[in-house]
């Protein structure tokens, strides 16, 4: 037998961290962050073990937390205190993000990146301006009736899917972005899934003199059935109907490669995969074919789901927690947005 080559010889604990080829930095991870304008203390989330929604009087106090553990950026996402149909808290000069993000980048040298979706703001929880009769014809669905030109039950879900009329969200997309920008976010993150998105951010913040706002887009984000604690934090599940018409199917790889180069055309700065564990091929193939970074949202039902195993005793929480986040970084994405920042960065 030849035993010439004997990998376990790169294995000992004198070379084994000289020859690791992938390491998971704090500077690396971004947090979120839930600041709720209803509230006037913090409120755990249920679904979503050690994280919590914020006042926005405490969001310097939640910033620091986070701050001390290494974790360099956030994202914010607001709940705001009221809702309509075409969500226009999300764009309103006194709205939560608005707020927050002053406080924020007065107070505290965190980097600031801001979700840009009408999901949290208007009262059916879809991320733009419904089509005309779309919620007639959910509600024609729910009652047990046929889809509307021929738009079939969802079968999966056994919802209506609903399409949001994109032109029209667009503007209100750029309103909310420039919105955010003037506040003094670093960066803002279309998250909508609306074609021409980072088109009409890029164009408004550029004729307004925002030029210097970067723009994380969620290039590749698909309707996941892993999103379903977010929406619990977040207060952004549908009201009816799916997002399947304007979310990605998670079937297709090929489409995703098409997404994001639209994105690129149009000016991103950043490509945002989302989920990330069940779409690390994605994250790959997003980095090979383009020379952008490439961010991964490690999202709450992957969060939630370790949580839930460790919680049965299964598993080794903060073992499982830091090795997901090496799996995506080893599929070679840039920057990691994950509810485990925290815990993982102050670890490290």
């Amino acid at each position: 037998m030849d035993l010439t080559h004997r990998p376990r010889r790169r294995r000992t604990d004198g070379l084994r961290p000289l020859v690791r080829e992938t390491s998971v930095e704090a500077s690396d991870l971004v947090a979120p962050v839930f600041v709720d304008a209803t509230i006037d203390e913090r409120m755990p989330i249920e679904s979503m073990p050690g994280q919590e929604r914020v006042p926005i009087s405490e969001t310097i106090a939640r910033v620091e937390e986070i701050r001390a553990t290494g974790v360099e950026a956030i994202i914010l996402f607001g709940i705001p205190g009221s809702k309509d149909p075409r969500g226009t808290r999300a764009w309103a000069d006194d709205g939560v993000v608005q707020e927050a993000t002053r406080r924020i980048e007065h107070e505290t040298d965190m980097y600031v990146i801001t979700d840009v979706c009408l999901c949290e703001y208007t009262d059916h929880g879809h991320c733009g301006v419904l089509e005309e009769g779309a919620c007639e014809r959910a509600e024609g669905n729910e009652e047990g009736e046929t889809a509307a030109d021929g738009d079939a039950m969802a079968p999966e879900t056994g919802e209506p899917a609903l399409t949001i009329d994109n032109d029209e969200t667009l503007a209100l997309l750029a309103k909310t972005a420039r919105s955010h920008a003037e506040a003094g976010a670093d960066m803002v993150a279309p998250s909508a899934m609306v074609d021409g998105q980072v088109g009409a951010i890029r164009d408004e913040l550029d004729r307004v003199g925002l030029e210097h706002t970067a723009i994380m887009s969620y290039a590749a984000k698909y309707r996941s059935a892993f999103y379903g604690p977010f929406r619990d934090a977040a207060d952004g599940a549908p009201a009816f109907g799916d997002r399947r018409h304007y979310q990605m199917d998670p079937a297709n790889s090929r489409e995703a490669l098409g997404e994001v180069a639209l994105d690129v055309e149009q000016g991103a700065d950043v490509l945002m995969v989302k989920p990330a564990l069940p779409y690390l091929d994605v994250v790959r193939d997003v980095r090979e074919n383009f020379d952008l970074p490439v961010a991964a949202y490690n999202v709450s039902g992957e969060y939630a789901m370790l949580h839930a195993a460790a919680e049965k005793g299964w598993l080794s929480l903060e073992d499982v927690a830091h090795e997901s986040l090496l799996s995506i970084e080893r599929a070679d994405a840039d920057l990691i947005v994950t509810y485990f920042a925290e815990s993982v960065a102050d670890r490290l």
